[in-house]
């Protein structure tokens, strides 16, 4: 319980002040019950703002703190650190969103904005009030991780890992490892094949003692949580169980498969980007294309197969990224073996970014001719006589019909997910509607997922060349390394909790739990539910279940929420 409490109300420059009456804020709570220190700063969050608040923590012998500011998935992790500094339990702070849940959702009505700002800031004093010290939970940590997949974002990853120190045991679910790259041909942009970049790493691999590479191999259980994961894996016929501190998942994607006549595929010249690449392999040499027997004297590409399909129900809504610095880096190589080409590029747009922009300005430089349609009005194909014949309606000549006749017609086909059904399963790791794993945030944490220990990298996120799966991969080995190499890893102590004496053993939290982090206990004869600290989010969703109100969530209890809700109640009156 706190008994001294400081209460600090933010203008974060205007964004607050200017439609909530802060100074009528903090003096409207400056005598509550509790609260033994009010101010208002003008950034909270600067670092002469928290030098301040340390200094007023330990002057006042503050108990707790509320600070009324900003979201705090902002800033929650800088005040919990400011208060540590202070010498105050981390876990006897409240945030309270004054700037999203006030002042920019009732610009219309100030008044209206700070009579919500006041009710907010008692409903966090009266939290913090019912506050009780916390301790995170420290775990032991396996110096060990678990790679599933066994593409090139899977071998570097181990690679990372290994020379940090960390065993790594890779499984890959085919005979040979290299998922799709030891396929693919030629590569952008080092001009290698696939295969000879799998090779050369595989012969690093072989040079070191702390990777085990395991193919023909699949995941088949886990048990535990972050830092001491048991998982059980088939390799051929054996069954082995391998204790890890870290799962990684880099099970890529497979390229999408244009259906049946879907812009002439099927016929035996319309053929997918990725055979395209294997055709140059095989032709690399020898000044001429040849496909089926036939030279090939003019080549078309229909950009965006299988992606980008707004307009179809169950069609594909993203971008594969990819696909246009391939097709222009594969048309540069088609016209290396023979300059004579001619080469038709049929898009929705160009989407080579970065560097990559100087393929589509080289292509434009040796001839090739580019062709944008909308998706309202797609390529149509003719297939009879001895050509090709596509008729596009260009968009850059007022959609006047185009007939471009070629020999062979390439396909850009994109990226989708690999069907990982029983290994979901398995790990519960959430997946977006792309049917690709979901990190937490793009940008901040790019490579974590909501189950602690379980990272994802490469193409098995959403599409991704190769330089970009290698930098994820390169990104989770790092996450890895930082959670492991120390021997253990401190777990938020904000999970739920099980009051034994009202529990009656009715089962009916379990199934609430994604995490699967409840588990019955017999206790003095008597079956009780038990969380598991280590795996339980404290998201809450066992909490409203219980019939007995047997659970509640640390840092989130009956007596905090009920003294919330009193609070705001009290004032209405």
């Amino acid at each position: 319980m706190s008994g001294r409490i400081g209460v600090f109300v933010c203008y974060c420059g205007g964004n607050i002040s200017d439609y909530v009456d802060v100074e009528k804020v903090k003096d409207a709570v400056a005598n509550d019950e509790g609260v033994a220190y009010a101010k208002t700063n003008m950034f909270t969050c600067s670092d002469s703002a928290q030098t301040e608040m340390i200094n007023a923590i330990k002057e006042k012998n503050l108990d707790g703190i509320v600070i009324a500011s900003c979201s705090p998935k902002l800033h929650l992790k800088t005040f919990q650190n400011m208060a540590q500094r202070a010498g105050l339990n981390p876990y006897q702070y409240t945030q309270v969103n004054i700037r999203e849940q006030c002042s920019w959702a009732h610009t219309h009505n100030k008044e209206a904005a700070t009579a919500k700002a006041i009710d907010l800031v008692r409903a966090g004093i009266a939290k913090t009030r019912n506050s009780v010290p916390l301790t995170p939970l420290r775990v032991n940590t396996v110096n060990q991780a678990l790679i599933v997949g066994g593409g090139i974002s899977g071998l570097r990853c181990a690679l990372a890992l290994s020379d940090m120190g960390i065993f790594a045991h890779v499984i890959e679910k085919e005979s040979k490892i290299g998922g799709n790259l030891k396929d693919i041909g030629v590569v952008f942009p080092d001009n290698k094949n696939g295969s000879e970049l799998i090779e050369e790493l595989e012969k690093e691999i072989k040079k070191r003692n702390n990777i085990n590479i395991y193919t023909n191999a699949k995941l088949i259980k886990k048990q535990g949580s972050v830092g001491n994961f048991e998982c059980d894996i088939m390799s051929g016929d054996e069954k082995l169980t391998l204790n890890v501190g870290s799962i990684i998942l880099t099970t890529g994607f497979k390229p999408y498969t244009p259906k049946p006549n879907e812009f002439g595929y099927g016929h035996p010249n319309v053929i997918t980007l990725v055979d395209f690449k294997k055709l140059l392999a095989n032709n690399v040499k020898k000044g001429e294309l040849v496909f089926n027997g036939q030279k090939i004297r003019e080549i078309a590409y229909i950009y965006c197969v299988g992606s980008r399909e707004n307009n179809k129900e169950n069609g594909n809504k993203y971008c594969s990224r990819y696909c246009c610095s391939a097709v222009n880096y594969a048309s540069l190589l088609a016209f290396d073996i023979d300059k004579n080409l001619k080469q038709y590029h049929i898009y929705r747009d160009i989407r080579t970014y970065g560097k990559y922009e100087e393929y589509y300005e080289e292509n434009l430089r040796r001839g090739a001719l580019y062709f944008k349609y909308d998706e309202e009005t797609p390529p149509d194909i003719s297939l009879k006589g001895e050509r090709i014949k596509i008729i596009v309606k260009d968009r850059l000549l007022a959609k006047e019909d185009i007939l471009i006749p070629c020999d062979l017609l390439v396909l850009v086909n994109g990226m989708v997910a690999n069907e990982n059904s029983e290994l979901n399963d398995i790990l519960k790791t959430p997946i977006g509607k792309d049917k690709f794993y979901n990190e937490i945030h793009p940008k901040l944490r790019p490579v974590e997922t909501v189950i602690d220990g379980i990272f994802i990298a490469g193409a098995s996120q959403g599409p991704k060349n190769i330089s970009e799966s290698v930098a994820s991969s390169m990104a989770a080995a790092s996450k890895t390394a930082s959670l492991l190499i120390k021997g253990y890893v401190d777990i938020e102590p904000t999970v739920a909790h099980v009051i034994e004496e009202k529990c009656t053993g009715c089962k009916l939290c379990e199934n609430s739990c994604p995490y699967e982090a409840i588990s019955f206990v017999n206790r003095n004869d008597k079956v009780i539910a038990s969380i598991n600290p280590a795996i339980c989010k404290g998201c809450g969703g066992c909490v409203p279940d219980c019939p007995e109100d047997a659970l509640e969530v640390l840092g989130y209890t009956h007596a905090q929420i009920n003294s919330m809700i009193n609070s705001m109640l009290l004032e209405a009156k």
